[in-house]
């Protein structure tokens, strides 16, 4: 088999393929990437008040 025609069957596979694929719908994936952001905002805040707290806590300590 010629590199050509590896290619060309190589292209049919992976269409094969993402015609198997369960694809989320609209809604899903606004949905997803809402809790992503919301869950990212939460874990900033936290991740923010823990280093100003311990900030505060080294600096009274080592002053």
């Amino acid at each position: 088999m010629n590199p050509a025609q590896k290619t060309i069957n190589f292209v049919a596979e992976v269409k094969a393929e993402l015609g198997k694929v369960s694809w989320s719908t609209r809604q899903e994936l606004i949905g997803a990437t809402l809790v992503v952001i919301v869950v990212t905002s939460i874990a900033t805040l936290f991740i923010g008040l823990i280093d100003l707290s311990l900030s505060k806590i080294l600096s009274i300590i080592f002053r």
